[in-house]
C-alpha cells in the first residue's frame, strides 16, 4: 500500500476550486461579492466568450494595500472574520478566504488595486513567486480572470455553450444587483454593453431586472416580527406563470435556494394558484446573523436557520396576508392598470344607479317579462347566498361613491354578473366568487369548531357501495364535526339528514359523495391542514351557486358585497380569477371615442 503523504499546495487549491469554481458564473459571483464587501458603489463587469476567456470586475471600493495583495491570493486569508464569534455572526457576503486562491489555481488571475490615500495602484499576477508592480488605476480594485480551466482541460469539457455560460453569468449579476439598488452595475459581453443599472430604489431596481410587468402584477409584502423582517413583491395569483425563473429570495442580502422558505411560499399560494402555475416573488428576508448559518455550502447558496419553524411561519403568514386582500381592495385580476391621471382618456366616471329591475342579458326582449317571472318562481331558495340588505334592491350609490365592485346591472348567460363601479364595468364569475366565499367561511367555522348544521325536512337517500357505507360508520364523529348527518339505511343505501348550513342550497347527495370520496382516500384522524383545506374546498365547490341559475338583483349585489369582505376573493379555490374590470378608458378605446 502506498505511504501517506501531503498533497502539493497547488493540487490542494485545485481540489478546493472544484467546490467553489463550478463554472464562470461561480467566479463572477465571488468577485462581485468581494466588490460589494469593499464598499463599491460603481461595479463594471466585462466578459468574453461567456466568461471562459475573460471575466473582468472593476469597483471603486476601498482597495487593497500593496503588502496585502499576495496574502489575498493565499487560501483561507480574509479580512472579514477573525474568530469563531465572527463566523457565527457573518455580516459580509464573502468571508471564507477561498475565492481568489481557488480562481488562481484554475485560471490566469491578475489583481490590480489602489488603497485610499495611496500614491498609485499596484498589480499582482497570480503566479508562483510573482511580486507586486506599480500600475495605473484611479481607485478601487480590478480583478481579471483569463482562460478558465487552462490547466485542467478535462474540467473545461464539462462547460456548456458560450450562450449558456453567459446567461448564468448575467443571472449572477442580476441577483446581486437586486440586493443593492444603491449600487450602479454595468455588464458587457464580447465588447457589447448589455446591462446598465443606475442607483435606484428597490421597486425600480426590481422592475429593471425582473421586469415592469412583474412589478405591475405583484403585491407588496411587508412584515416584521422580532429579529425577522420581510419585504419585497409577490405575484398576484391570477397573473402567475408556469416557470420558476422569477423566484428571487434573499437572506441578509444573499441569494439562497432554501427549502424552508420555498415550502412556506407554496403553502401561502396553495389555494389561490391555478393548475401548475408557480409563484413569482422577489423577497428580502433580514434576520439576526446569529440565527442563521450561511457556512453550510461552499457556494453559500444554502442556509440553515436556528429556528426554521419560526421562519417558515413568519414567511407563510407575511405572504399570505399580502395575498388575502378582499375583492376590490386591489386592481382586479387580469385587469389593465389604471390610466395615469394626466392621460386624455382618464377621467372620473359619474356613477348612475342601475334601474330597480333589469332582465338578464341573452333573453329575447319580447319574452323577457314572461321568462323572468318563470325563472323567479322556479328559483331555489336563496339561503345559500349572502343575505341581501334593504339597500340592495334597488341599489343606490352611497354618499361617498359606489363600493369597489359597484352595483349589479344584469346576468350574462346565467354565468357572469355585470356590475358598474366608479371605474367602469366589472364582470364576476358568480360560481367562482361564491365558491371562495363559502370556502373561507367553512375554514373559519371549522377552525372555531362552529360548523352550523341545517336539518333536511326529508332525508336525501342515495345508493351506496359497501366502502361508502363503511366510511360513514367509521367517520361518524368527523362527519358531525363537518356539519353532516349521514346514516346507513341498509347495506347499500345512505341517507343524508343534515348538511352544513352554509351549503344548504347545494345538492346534498353530490356533497355527501364528494366528502365520502375524500374520506375514503385520505381519512381524517390525522388530517393535515393542507388536506383539510382541500376537503373544505371540495365542499364549497359543490355547495356554491351553479351556473345558469338566475339571480335577482338583490342576490347579485349581496354577492358583490360579500366578495368585498372576503379574503382572497380575487381567486376561486382552484386559483381561477373570480372577477375582472374593464376601465372606462379601455371601453372608450374599443369604441374609438375621443378620436
Amino acid at each position: 500500500m502506498p505511504s501517506i503523504r501531503l498533497l502539493p499546495d497547488l493540487l490542494i487549491s485545485q481540489i478546493a476550486a472544484g467546490e467553489v469554481v463550478e463554472r464562470p458564473a461561480s467566479v463572477l459571483k465571488e468577485l462581485l461579492e468581494n466588490a460589494l464587501d469593499a464598499g463599491g458603489t460603481v461595479i463594471q463587469v466585462a466578459l468574453e466568450e461567456g466568461g471562459v476567456k475573460l471575466i473582468r470586475v472593476a469597483d471603486d471600493g476601498c482597495g487593497i494595500a500593496r503588502d496585502d495583495l499576495a496574502l489575498a491570493l493565499t487560501r483561507h486569508a480574509t479580512s472579514k472574520i477573525a474568530s469563531l464569534d465572527d463566523l457565527e455572526r457573518v455580516g459580509t457576503l464573502g468571508f471564507r478566504g477561498e475565492a481568489l486562491a481557488s480562481v488562481a489555481a484554475v485560471a490566469r488571475l491578475t489583481l490590480t488595486s489602489r488603497e485610499g490615500g495611496a500614491g498609485h495602484a499596484w498589480k499582482l499576477r497570480g503566479e508562483p513567486g510573482a511580486a507586486p508592480e506599480p500600475a495605473a488605476l484611479m481607485a478601487g480594485t480590478v480583478v481579471e480572470m483569463r482562460d478558465l480551466y487552462f490547466n485542467t482541460p478535462a474540467r473545461r469539457k464539462f462547460l456548456k455553450s458560450e450562450a449558456t455560460e453567459f446567461a448564468h453569468c448575467a443571472d449572477a449579476v442580476k441577483r446581486l444587483a437586486l440586493t443593492r439598488p444603491d449600487v450602479a452595475f454595468s455588464l458587457s459581453h464580447n465588447g457589447r454593453n448589455l446591462l446598465q443599472l443606475v442607483p435606484a430604489d428597490r421597486r425600480r431596481r426590481i422592475a429593471d431586472i425582473v421586469g415592469g410587468e412583474f412589478v405591475a402584477a405583484a403585491r407588496p409584502v411587508e412584515a416584521r416580527a422580532g429579529s425577522l423582517e420581510l419585504a419585497g413583491l409577490a405575484i398576484d395569483p391570477t397573473r402567475a406563470g408556469e416557470g420558476r425563473e422569477a423566484q428571487y429570495v434573499f437572506v441578509n442580502g444573499r441569494y439562497v435556494r432554501d427549502k424552508v422558505i420555498a415550502h412556506a411560499l407554496r403553502e401561502a399560494y396553495r389555494d389561490v394558484l391555478h393548475g401548475h402555475r408557480q409563484p413569482a416573488v422577489c423577497l428580502f428576508l433580514d434576520i439576526d446573523p446569529a440565527l442563521v448559518d450561511v457556512n453550510v455550502h461552499p457556494a453559500k447558496t444554502e442556509v440553515r436557520f436556528r429556528d426554521s419553524r419560526s421562519v417558515h411561519q413568519f414567511v407563510y403568514h407575511a405572504v399570505g396576508r399580502s395575498l388575502a386582500v378582499a375583492a376590490g381592495a386591489a386592481p382586479g385580476p387580469g385587469a389593465p392598470r389604471p390610466t395615469p391621471p394626466d392621460a386624455p382618456a382618464a377621467r372620473a366616471m359619474a356613477f348612475t344607479a342601475p334601474p330597480p329591475r333589469q332582465a338578464s342579458l341573452g333573453v329575447a326582449e319580447p319574452a323577457a317579462a314572461a321568462y323572468l317571472a318563470f325563472a323567479r318562481a322556479a328559483q331555489p331558495a336563496a339561503a345559500d347566498l349572502p343575505a341581501a340588505s334593504p339597500a340592495d334592491s334597488p341599489p343606490f350609490p352611497a354618499a361617498d361613491g359606489p363600493p369597489p365592485l359597484g352595483y349589479a346591472l344584469a346576468q350574462l348567460h346565467g354565468i357572469y354578473i355585470l356590475a358598474q363601479n366608479a371605474g367602469g364595468l366589472v364582470l364576476v364569475d358568480m360560481h367562482a366568487a361564491h365558491e371562495r366565499i363559502l370556502y373561507e367561511k367553512l375554514k373559519a367555522a371549522f377552525d372555531a369548531r362552529q360548523v352550523a348544521t341545517q336539518n333536511l325536512l326529508i332525508p336525501a337517500v342515495f345508493a351506496a357501495d359497501p366502502l361508502e357505507v363503511a366510511a360513514v360508520e367509521e367517520h361518524a364523529a368527523a362527519l358531525a364535526d363537518l356539519g353532516f348527518a349521514i346514516a346507513p339505511l341498509g347495506p347499500s343505501q345512505l341517507g343524508v339528514r343534515a348538511v352544513p348550513a352554509l351549503l344548504q342550497g347545494g345538492d346534498p347527495v353530490a356533497l355527501s359523495r364528494a366528502l365520502l370520496a375524500e374520506l375514503r382516500e385520505h381519512g381524517i384522524t390525522q388530517l393535515a391542514a393542507a388536506r383539510r383545506n382541500e376537503l373544505l374546498a371540495t365542499m364549497a365547490c359543490h355547495g356554491a351557486v351553479r351556473a345558469r341559475r338566475q339571480l335577482t338583483l338583490p342576490e347579485m349585489n349581496a354577492l358583490l358585497r360579500q366578495m368585498e369582505e372576503t379574503q382572497r376573493a380575487g381567486q376561486c379555490n382552484h386559483g381561477r380569477p373570480t372577477w375582472t374590470e374593464l376601465p372606462l378608458a379601455e371601453l372608450d378605446r374599443l369604441f374609438l371615442r375621443g378620436r
